[in-house]
């Protein structure tokens, strides 16, 4: 019950992290100004969905090696540390700062160099849990 509930959790951060990169590059590349300024507050909002879904992740990921060694559980927890890094010093910061500008209506350079930067960040992130994701499941038995 425990590796299903951390697969869950696995999943609603992954999927949180997806909608955010997608919404923001459909946003600047196809939407207007008030558009991203929605997409960027919508974000930050859901921190209050993705946080708690990676804590949870991380929590059950790591109850769950306690009692497993090897290649893909020493692979899965360097991974999550990287995406723990990234998320609190990279993501959350710049969600915040990103939201904040775009209300501001500032949309200049600043904020376009902290977007690349963001979204070079969250697809990282995005990467990094789709391999956890898979080793997860090879670790369950399931292809």
């Amino acid at each position: 019950m425990k590796a299903k509930l951390h697969g869950v959790f696995g999943l609603v951060a992954l999927l949180c992290i997806v909608t955010f990169w997608l919404s923001t590059v459909v946003a600047e590349l196809l939407l207007d100004q008030a558009s991203v300024v929605f997409v960027k507050n919508m974000v930050v909002a859901g921190m209050w969905v993705l946080i708690p879904a990676m804590a949870a992740t991380g929590g059950s990921g790591f109850s769950l090696a306690r009692s497993r060694r090897g290649r893909l559980v020493e692979a899965k927890q360097r991974r999550m540390k990287m995406v723990a890094v990234n998320g609190l010093l990279v993501l959350l910061p710049s969600a915040l700062l990103l939201a904040r500008w775009a209300s501001a209506g500032r949309l200049d350079a600043g904020f376009y160099a902290l977007q690349g930067l963001e979204l070079v960040a969250g697809a990282t992130n995005i990467t990094l849990l789709a391999l956890n994701l898979r080793d997860g499941r090879r670790l369950a038995g399931r292809r």
